[in-house]
């Protein structure tokens, strides 16, 4: 499944913590944007984590789920492409 995840954290530390974590989920696409293609499994990890992370009552981080439908009407203007299934998986 295609995860869409923003993020607005307000402390320097907090956002390249919560970015570095990112990461290991998925790819950014803009500053404060990644693009993640997870299983369930996964994205409760990632779900996990931010939490850990991020200060509840200052930060937001936002989790969208696009079924297979909608993640292939994704339309993009300008520079990037759709962050795709890896072709290899390293376990």
């Amino acid at each position: 499944m295609l995860i869409v995840v923003s993020y607005d954290v307000t402390d320097d530390r907090r956002r390249t913590r919560l970015a570095h974590a990112l990461e290991d989920f998925g790819v950014r696409v803009q500053y404060s944007v990644f693009e993640c293609r997870l299983e369930p499994a996964q994205i409760e990890r990632l779900s996990a984590r931010v939490v850990k992370l991020i200060d509840q009552e200052k930060d937001s981080v936002r989790l969208y789920r696009l079924c297979q439908e909608c993640a292939g009407k994704v339309v993009i203007h300008g520079w990037g492409k759709v962050t795709q299934d890896p072709e290899m998986y390293v376990l």
